[in-house]
């Protein structure tokens, strides 16, 4: 059988576009305004330049109006742009509806030059909220006819001729029953405000203009004053504070982008999730979650990034990540690397006052973005126990709240010869107050590196240093702390240390505490201090930092007793006075010395924070019935 030829005509179905622009294209209604006041402040900008080039008459300052009409239900958006003739009608609007449902979708978001900006996208954004739009248009150029084009959703339209007097465009929305929040002034106020407040366009609503028009990030760094800066945080972030220092972003290759970064007083809470930048594309708002263009540890500064070229879906409701935006990403964070690279050698003591501000990002960032961290490398501070301008250099500074802040490389320049590989560092300084005072006494200065992220950042900075061993002051003591002397053993052939260790192992009788016994320096030196040696502790804070709690006291640890403390030298007497009564048990005497032992080693588990709240109250009550058997005894 031989094909025979035939002409017809292919037929493409309609009917499922307006569901599909509904409800898959945008993700939320109130958008209609975003897109209706853009397509007239694009019709404004075509108008300026076709006037220009001698096409077209220049017309008035471009505009954009809306008008409520509550008894007809209505909202109108007029411009008064270059307006269209009905060929144009028929290519910019019509071509929507002629295109199949699956093809729309493929062009809109496929092509890179009809990511947005199209009129026919975004005029019919119009029919979320509209049951019928009028379209009445008149075009600037010479010898034009206004035309009326109207459609109620289905593929069936109506074009005619219409009465305007002026060149522009009217888009008469007839609200839905469940839309009509629309013809209330307050909620329109807010949209203009939020999505449109920027736009170089007056935009009016019932003849008040609402919108700022001023975009500050499109100007030039020379033309802002502090005082500009802080005003546009105010607005964007109202009773935030005042920002804490701010970077401009202005490039126009390989992209072009805008904008304006702040750093906020970091207080703890931020979302480092979502995010709090302000995305625009053109002056126009487009989102308020930006993690695809900015780095994570980036993501709870506050501000404005403006950019046309970031790839948006075809309701610019999402990101498209490609290597264009990881490229601006890159750049942003570069930026913010210089802008405090700046305020570090400028203006050193503002770094330091604001540090703990700024040590979330920098931290977080060094740690997740190798690139990030050898820009910020000599930018990092911690809190140090050593006075400000200490040594040759101004390094350590004075900060906030009377602390005083150094360098990793300020602290290595004052450590001597022999331990200048050897890093000290405090987490907390009440819970391990006993072990850093011992080495603030032999003149040891001591790093602070109190925060929640220094659990991670010591062993990262640890990794990147392989030479250097940072250890906490309570993981262990060296010989420096401890005094030199010789002792004597007894008949038994034990001395006062192996007694002390046999005293408390057998009045704990716990084989995961070890019992070490130093004499250590300094007249107010601890009676006894736990010991975490420094790699156990670390396995134990991971843990915790896995399972979101704050870390422990790990069951495996190590109790030093100070022997030349003067309770643990009278804990001896006790127990060697002691006389054991038979095989019922322990001689009063000797009682007393365990309990008083338990009571040492509970102390200093109290210090690190190391008794659970169900144990404080037995901690209570034991200390009471000890200090009665003392006083009982007149001890």
């Amino acid at each position: 059988m031989v094909l025979q030829a035939e002409q017809g005509q292919i037929q493409i179905h309609t009917e499922n576009i307006f569901p599909i622009i509904k409800k898959a294209v945008y993700s939320g209604h109130e958008v209609f305004l975003r897109e209706l006041v853009s397509n007239g402040v694009d019709a404004i900008s075509k108008r300026r330049m076709a006037a220009m080039a001698g096409d077209c008459s220049e017309g008035t300052e471009g505009k954009i109006s809306i008008r409520i009409d509550r008894d007809a239900k209505t909202l109108t958006i007029s411009d008064n742009g270059i307006g269209m003739s009905a060929d144009e009608v028929k290519r910019y609007i019509n071509q929507v509806a002629f295109s199949s449902a699956e093809d729309f979708l493929e062009k809109y978001k496929q092509e890179d030059d009809a990511i947005i900006g199209h009129f026919g996208l975004g005029f019919y954004s119009s029919f979320m909220v509209a049951k019928q739009v009028e379209l009445v248009t008149l075009s600037a150029r010479d010898g034009s006819e206004a035309v009326r084009w109207s459609c109620d959703g289905s593929p069936n339209f109506i074009l005619e001729a219409a009465e305007r007097s002026e060149p522009g465009t009217d888009v008469i929305l007839h609200l839905m029953e469940e839309e009509l929040e629309y013809i209330e002034p307050a909620r329109i106020r807010t949209l203009i405000t939020t999505y449109c407040d920027f736009m170089p366009v007056e935009v009016q609503l019932e003849g008040e203009t609402v919108n700022k028009r001023e975009a500050p990030w499109r100007k030039s760094p020379r033309d802002l004053s502090d005082d500009d800066y802080i005003e546009l945080y105010r607005y964007l972030y109202p009773f935030q504070g005042d920002p804490l220092l701010w970077v401009h972003l202005n490039t126009d290759y390989p992209y072009n982008l805008q904008g304006i970064l702040y750093f906020p007083k970091f207080s703890g809470r931020a979302d480092w999730e979502k995010g709090e930048i302000k995305l625009y594309c053109n002056n126009v708002f487009v989102s308020d979650s930006i993690k695809e263009v900015v780095p994570r540890y980036l993501l709870p500064l506050r501000g404005v990034i403006d950019s046309p070229d970031i790839p948006l879906n075809v309701s610019r409701s999402a990101l498209q990540t490609d290597r264009r935006v990881r490229s601006i990403g890159g750049f942003v964070a570069k930026k913010v690397a210089d802008r405090l690279k700046q305020l570090h050698r400028d203006e050193p003591k503002r770094y330091a006052e604001i540090w703990e501000s700024l040590a979330p990002f920098i931290k977080i960032g060094a740690m997740e973005d190798d690139k990030f961290a050898e820009q910020v490398a000599d930018l990092v501070l911690f809190g140090t126990t050593a006075a400000a301008g200490e040594g040759d250099s101004p390094d350590p500074i004075p900060g906030d709240n009377n602390k005083t802040f150094t360098t990793l490389a300020g602290y290595r320049s004052r450590l001597s010869a022999d331990n200048d590989k050897r890093i000290l560092y405090c987490t907390d300084e009440a819970g391990q107050a006993g072990a850093l005072a011992l080495w603030k006494g032999q003149g040891a200065e001591v790093l602070l590196a109190d925060t929640f992220i220094d659990t991670q950042f010591i062993p990262w900075l640890e990794y990147r240093h392989e030479e250097l061993k940072f250890q906490r002051v309570d993981s262990e003591l060296d010989d420096s702390l401890q005094e030199k002397e010789s002792e004597l053993a007894d008949a038994d052939g034990k001395d006062s240390s192996e007694k002390v260790r046999d005293l408390f192992k057998n009045a704990l009788n716990n084989d995961k505490v070890t019992i070490q016994v130093q004499a250590l320096k300094g007249d107010n030196a601890p009676a006894a201090l736990i010991l975490l040696p420094e790699q156990m502790r670390r396995i134990n804070d991971m843990g915790a930092l896995m399972e979101q709690r704050l870390p422990g006291l790990p069951d495996h640890h190590v109790l030093l007793v100070n022997r030349k403390h003067r309770l643990v030298e009278g804990l001896l007497k006790l127990s060697a006075g002691s006389v054991i009564t038979g095989a019922s048990g322990s001689s009063p005497s000797q009682q007393l010395a365990d309990d008083l032992s338990r009571h040492v080693y509970e102390m200093a588990r109290l210090a690190v924070g190391g008794l659970e709240p169900n144990q404080l109250a037995g901690f209570q009550q034991r200390s009471c019935d000890l200090m009665g058997q003392l006083m009982e005894r007149g001890l």
